[in-house]
């Protein structure tokens, strides 16, 4: 089995930044894709951005000049670095890892971002 904890989610103001964080643990492959999805109010969850454990990333192009995904394998942590935030990034964050036992998922981090 795998956990996935996320952390950094939070309140910002518009054109703000925040860095979120997952750790993954447990039953780990070399081989895996880690990323985030966010579900807005409302909204069905979307893909934010992937990175493979050898690789290179894939992004919503949307969200592609705002967000860095980056990942520490030494760690199994994955992080995203988000900048010039709009208030339609309001959502709750999930942290994924995929691997060929199966895909996992976090709790989710709440971010908000008032205007």
């Amino acid at each position: 089995q795998v956990q996935l904890v996320e952390s950094g989610g939070g309140l910002v103001q518009a054109g703000g930044s925040l860095r979120l964080s997952c750790a993954a643990s447990g039953r780990i492959f070399n081989a895996n894709v880690m990323g985030w999805y966010r579900q807005a109010p409302g909204k069905q969850r979307e893909l934010v951005a992937t990175i493979p454990s050898g690789g290179s990333t894939n992004y919503v192009n949307s969200m592609k000049d705002r967000f860095t995904i980056s990942r520490d394998n030494a760690k199994n942590t994955v992080y995203l670095q988000m900048n010039s935030l709009k208030p339609e990034d309001t959502a709750v964050y999930y942290c994924t890892l995929r691997q060929l036992a199966g895909i996992y998922w976090g709790q989710g981090t709440q971010v908000t971002v008032s205007s």
